[in-house]
Order: structure tokens, then C-alpha cells, then sequence
């Protein structure tokens, strides 16, 4: 029976039961909460963010940080938007978009896997650099009037009720699993994330696995970027500002130390459905929009503190129990 209900003692299963809890409060308040149209509604709303959440996972577990995503985001549509507004056909706009985020990938990866700059430091200038990029490209103009069948694209279903968007999540996520959980790659990023020296030593490529996170990163984030821009029908300079808050939360919020080594795309998982249903439920609940930014803010030092403050705890009593049981054979 103990060994039955271990999962609820971890992590994810704290989540688990906060989720239902969430759940089933809205159900409760909302009728058709739980239609499929509702979900796949309060998916469609972040799922831009939730694919960058994904990348994000491995980057923290390496114990970096990627404080850019947004701004690639920015950045990505806003290329594509700049140069399709220049003649430039939609196809080649988009791709070019998307390398747009690869450069910077490649700027991100260099200073940190090769130079050892902090990737604090790196991606906070990138966060400011890129989203000066976007508006240097659109200025404070919205560029619209995309081809039908790329609108189509973010804002209608592609395979039964599902968008793109939320198809290409689906796959990325078991890629991402497989590729985490089950390769020489994901170990090697655990690896990493525990002790880079240790890494070093037992003979781990480390400069070359960080460079290749940081490339996916962005890459996957200007993926994210054209996605949001075809749902939206239009670009700014400031499309996606602040996104990284909720994603960086997402990851954290799943379990995974923001000092890297450990937590797993399960853990996100959940995290994901948890922040999605309160703010679909806080939006049913007409709390304003900076209401809801305080609350994911609320979350990310809780994701980061009661983790922590959970071993800590189970720390505690196992030593209490363990000096209990040497008390009675003692005794």
C-alpha cells in the first residue's frame, strides 16, 4: 500500500492533486467546462508558450537559463512580417523568419558554449537585443493582410478539431520525451546540469551539448514566433513581450531545479495544465489581465521555493525517523 501511493509523495503528484482540485472547481463553476471545444480552446490560447516550454525544460536541467525566447518570438514574426511586406513571397518570409532565429541561436551558443560567458547574461542581452531587432524592422506599425492560407494555419483545424499549433506541440512532446528520458543526449544533459566538471571529466562533450540547447532553443522559440503570428493575422514589435515569465514558470512550477539536474517533462506536463486551467478559471472569473500576471508571478517563487522547501521537510523526517528507529533498537 505504501509503495502504491509513493507517486503522491514526489513531486508530480502534488501537482496531480492541484490539478484536480483546479479542475474540477471550474467544472463546478462553469457549465461545458469540460467540452473538447473548451480545451482545445485553453490550449490554443498559450500554446506558442507551451511550445517553447518544452526546449526550456532541457535548458534549465542543464542548468542554464534563456532569458531571449520571447524576443526570438519577436523577432521571427517581425522578419517575416518586414519582408513580406517588401515583396517577398510568404514561403520564403516565413523561412527566413525561422532563421532569423537560428542566427540568433548560433550568437546565444557561441558566447556561452564556446567564449563561457553566463547564459544569464547572454540571454538577458539577447532579450533586449532582438526585441530592439523587431522594432528596428516594423517600427510601431502592424503589418497585416497575410495570405489566406497562412492565417489558416494558426486559426482554423488542420486535423480533426486540432491547429497546427497544437499538432506540432503534440509532436515535439514525444520527441522531447524520447529524447530526454530515453537517450545518450538527454543523460548527457542531466549529466551537465548536476556537475559540469564531473561532465568534463567522464569524457562529455559539454561545450558542444550547450550549443546545441541553445540553438534548439531559439529555433523552436521562432518556430513558436510564426505559429503566434498566423494566429494573430498580424505582427508588432512587441508580439510575445513577456512570454518568457510563464514559460520560464511552467518549467519550474513542473519540478525542475532552476540549479539544474533534475525534474523531468512529466512534471512540466502537469505544470502546463495546472497554469492553463487558473487562467482559463480566472478569466471566466473576469480578473483582469495584470491580476493573472500577479498570480503566474506568485507561482515562479513558489516553483522555485516550496520544491526546495519540500526536500527540505523530507529531509528533516527521515532523519527524525531514522534516529526514532535507532532509539528503539537501542532501547
Amino acid at each position: 500500500m505504501q509503495s502504491r501511493f509513493s507517486f503522491l509523495r514526489r513531486w508530480e503528484g502534488l501537482l496531480l492533486i492541484l490539478l484536480v482540485f483546479v479542475v474540477v472547481y471550474n467544472a463546478l463553476s462553469t457549465p461545458g467546462y469540460l467540452t473538447t471545444a473548451n480545451w482545445i480552446n485553453l490550449f490554443q490560447l498559450s500554446i506558442e508558450k507551451i511550445i517553447v516550454a518544452l526546449i526550456m525544460t532541457f535548458i534549465i536541467i542543464n542548468a542554464e537559463i534563456d532569458l531571449s525566447v520571447a524576443s526570438v518570438m519577436g523577432l521571427s514574426a517581425c522578419t517575416m512580417g518586414f519582408l513580406y511586406m517588401g515583396g517577398m513571397p510568404m514561403e520564403w518570409a516565413a523561412l527566413m523568419g525561422l532563421l532569423a532565429g537560428v542566427a540568433a541561436g548560433l550568437f546565444n551558443s557561441f558566447w556561452i558554449g564556446v567564449v563561457g560567458l553566463p547564459s544569464l547574461v547572454v540571454t538577458l542581452s539577447g532579450l533586449i537585443g532582438y526585441r530592439g531587432l523587431a522594432y528596428l524592422l516594423v517600427e510601431d506599425r502592424s503589418i497585416g493582410n497575410f495570405p489566406a492560407w497562412f492565417n489558416r494555419l494558426g486559426q482554423q483545424p488542420l486535423i480533426g478539431p486540432f491547429p497546427l499549433a497544437m499538432i506540432v506541440f503534440f509532436v515535439l512532446l514525444v520527441f522531447a520525451i524520447i529524447i530526454l528520458q530515453y537517450s545518450g543526449f538527454g543523460r548527457y544533459v542531466y549529466v551537465i546540469g548536476n556537475s559540469k566538471d564531473v561532465a568534463r571529466y567522464a569524457g562529455v562533450r559539454v561545450q558542444r551539448t550547450k550549443m546545441i540547447l541553445f540553438v534548439a532553443s531559439s529555433t523552436v522559440a521562432a518556430l513558436a514566433g510564426l505559429l503566434y503570428a498566423a494566429r494573430l493575422g498580424a505582427v508588432r514589435g512587441d508580439i510575445a513581450t513577456g512570454f518568457e515569465l510563464d514559460i520560464i514558470t511552467m518549467v519550474l512550477l513542473g519540478g525542475v531545479s532552476i540549479f539544474g539536474g533534475s525534474g523531468s517533462l512529466w512534471g512540466v506536463l502537469l505544470s502546463v495544465l495546472i497554469i492553463l486551467n487558473l487562467r482559463n478559471g480566472m478569466g471566466l472569473a473576469n480578473l483582469s489581465g495584470h491580476v493573472q500576471t500577479g498570480v503566474i508571478g506568485v507561482l515562479l517563487i513558489l516553483s522555485v521555493l516550496a520544491p526546495n522547501l519540500a526536500s527540505s521537510v523530507r529531509a528533516s523526517w527521515n532523519r527524525h525517523r531514522a534516529r526514532t528507529l535507532e532509539a528503539g533498537k537501542t532501547g
